[in-house]
């Protein structure tokens, strides 16, 4: 079967889903006002509030959303065949992410810019929104110690990447002044950005002397270093380091400056990914060689954890933070937000399909790929290098050699997992701020306190745990728990709004079913972890780690479902709810 058929059957759903659904969603459920005035105007302040073009702004929100995640999910989950993984990609961005991610910001807009986290208080109760909050803050600290992990692998993976993607820091920087401050157009140095960045991926991809790879200057993967450790586990400690610095000041520094121009650069990085990877599928017509259900794939049931392995791409909890918390805060107008929250899950969902189209055409035959994924540990160790020497093979149907396209989809999965990282400790330290208010602790109010407390936990979370990957293992060992934890903060966030909507008398099941369903499975997933995996009750080893971090969310989105249940449960809105929002 030629995988241009699952490409088209994609499209067309997505294009659909975005015509109609999202239009209805946005009249009927939303009922979005052109004249309302946004956050980002009432309360402006050139840092964190900055009215912005939905365009640009979509940008930053997309590039902060589909970070390695939407890449990394699906290329894992073909392991159980390619059919669930399409369906619920599909069917999950256009009835479950798209009404989530747009349906947060909404909220958000509507109550001055507050996050979720916040907004739970008002919704569901004071004890809720202190418990979803604990909940964000462990889940953004898994997501920095996840990404910066990911980033750090493919920089000694793929040495020529570096400078194309740190050369986009002062290009960034560049366009920041040239817009804000000059009033100039961001397209055209944008377009200028991207050709200086694949020039040089280019150049490096050829020259060696180019390459920045720690681990020869570190005398090899075999060489002993400083503490002891390997020239690989050396050169992983030092992009930790350098990435957690940057953040520092990523994470600081005003939206205009860096957070938006980057990431405007990086949603024309998508743009073109995406269309060298389609255009290659195009063609090079290659055939599916996975099978569609995979009989083998007896060690671990997709059912449910398929539905945690696909995070992002499908639905992501961690998209209603980037909604609430920082595009909220930048949107221009309220007709805005269908733009940018429902067709910025739509361009995710296009990039998970990619990935799931570049692993299952891959391999010579089914063998290789049953040898490549016998196992659904062999999945998650192999699953993003799948993707890039996939998505590679795919750009050479255009004439781009191989070398050249591996070090360019490097180069956008970096640049995506850097834009999702920073923004995430931006998050961080907002909830950080958050919660020394609640507790009266007015040094972490402040925003390099915040930050710095934010960096050296992620950090030491990427770096001190022991996994089979040696030293800095923290990333992996997570991943299955951010699977999970990502999905709960989903389906609380759907149940916040349905609250929402339901005391503004308004139709609420667009919210409520798929949370039900996100619900059910994220939690039977969890207590299957929590209680046979990480616990040590069944055959797994047990992880102590995921064992205490995963039973503390486990009982926080309990006790968070039951309150909000209890208060859809009510006839009657309380009497401080303002029906006008």
């Amino acid at each position: 079967m030629s995988a241009i058929w699952i490409a088209v059957f994609g499209t067309i759903v997505f294009v659909l889903g975005y015509r109609y659904y999202s239009k209805f969603v946005a009249e009927k459920i939303f009922s979005l006002d052109p004249n309302f005035v946004t956050p980002a105007h009432e309360f402006s302040d050139g840092v964190d509030f900055v009215p912005t073009k939905k365009h640009v702004l979509w940008g930053h929100h997309f590039t902060s959303v589909a970070g390695a995640a939407p890449i990394v999910g699906p290329a894992i989950a073909v392991y159980w065949g390619w059919g669930p993984a399409l369906l619920w990609v599909v069917l999950g961005t256009v009835f479950a992410a798209g009404v989530h991610d747009f349906g947060t910001l909404v909220l958000s807009v509507r109550n001055k810019g507050q996050s979720v986290g916040t907004l739970a208080d008002k919704l569901i109760g004071k004890k809720a929104k202190i418990l979803f909050l604990f909940i964000i803050l462990i889940l953004v600290l898994m997501v920095n110690a996840v990404f910066a992990w990911v980033i750090s692998n493919l920089f000694i993976k793929f040495p020529a990447s570096v400078i194309p993607v740190f050369i986009e820091i002062p290009l960034a920087i560049w366009i920041g002044y040239a817009v804000y401050r000059k009033k100039g157009s961001m397209l055209l140095p944008s377009v200028v950005s991207l050709i200086i960045m694949y020039g040089s991926a280019v150049i490096t991809s050829k020259v060696p002397a180019l390459q920045i790879d720690l681990v020869s200057y570190f005398g090899g993967a075999d060489a002993t270093t400083l503490f002891g450790l390997s020239g690989v586990s050396m050169a992983f400690f030092v992009w930790i380091i350098i990435l957690m610095v940057y953040c520092y000041f990523a994470s600081t520094l005003p939206v205009w400056k860096l957070l938006q121009p980057r990431d405007y650069i990086n949603s024309h990085q998508l743009v073109i990914g995406l269309a060298i990877m389609y255009l290659g599928l195009v063609f090079l017509n290659p055939e599916i060689t996975a099978p569609m259900m995979n009989p083998d794939a007896t060690d671990k049931s997709w059912l449910p954890l398929m539905f945690i392995t696909i995070a992002c791409g499908a639905i992501s909890g961690f998209h209603g933070l980037v909604s609430s918390g920082t595009s909220s805060k930048q949107l221009d107008k309220e007709t805005d937000a269908r733009f940018v929250g429902y067709f910025g899950a739509v361009g995710e969902g296009f990039l998970a399909l990619i990935s799931i189209i570049a692993c299952v055409t891959l391999f010579a035959n089914a063998g290789d790929f049953k040898a490549a994924y016998s196992s659904f540990a062999a999945a998650n160790s192999g699953g993003l290098g799948n993707f890039i020497s996939g998505g590679a093979q795919l750009a050479t149907g255009i004439g781009i050699p191989a070398d050249i396209a591996a070090t360019i989809i490097a180069i956008i999965v970096v640049s995506f997992a850097a834009t999702t990282l920073d923004s995430s400790v931006r998050l961080m330290r907002y909830i950080i701020a958050e919660l020394g208010a609640e507790y009266k602790v007015p040094s972490l109010q402040k925003a390099h306190v915040a930050t710095t407390v934010a960096v050296v936990t992620s950090a030491a979370l990427v770096l001190l745990p022991k996994g089979p990957n040696g030293f800095g293992s923290g990333g992996y060992v997570l991943w299955p728990l951010f699977g999970t934890s990502n999905q709960l903060l989903a389906a609380i966030s759907l149940m916040l709004i349905s609250v929402w909507l339901k005391r503004l008398g308004r139709n609420y099941l667009v919210t409520l079913i798929p949370m039900l369903f996100l619900l059910v499975m994220t939690v039977w997933a969890m207590v299957q972890q929590v209680i046979f995996d990480w616990a040590g009750v069944g055959s797994a080893e047990g992880n102590l780690l995921l064992f205490i971090l995963g039973s503390i969310i486990l009982i926080f989105a309990v006790w968070i479902v039951l309150t909000a249940f209890r208060e859809l449960s009510k006839k009657d809105a309380p009497p401080n709810f303002d029906s006008n929002l």
